[in-house]
């Protein structure tokens, strides 16, 4: 299955690793280093175009991942991705 994250760019929900909320994740300093180290490795894709971008996705396997910045809210992605899955 798939999971819609915006602007027409779906990814598989295999790939997904973890849905966040940015406010309430950017406030750390330690997220905020990590998502500034993931922007400098160029492994950040920013489909919220331009909305107010609302959450992140961490989508890969292992060592290769993607950060995918999304103009839904994570909660939004959570549902989704969870009505698919029956996740609880």
């Amino acid at each position: 299955m798939y999971l819609h994250l915006g602007s027409d760019v779906v990814v598989s929900q295999s790939d997904i690793i973890a849905i966040f909320d940015l406010d309430t994740t950017s406030i750390s300093k330690i997220t905020r280093k990590f998502l500034n180290t993931v922007q400098k490795n160029n492994r950040v894709i920013d489909v919220s175009s331009q909305d107010l971008p609302k959450s992140y996705v961490l989508c890969g396997k292992k060592n290769n991942f993607n950060i995918y910045i999304s103009p839904l809210s994570a909660q939004t992605l959570y549902k989704r991705a969870s009505a698919k899955f029956k996740i609880e």
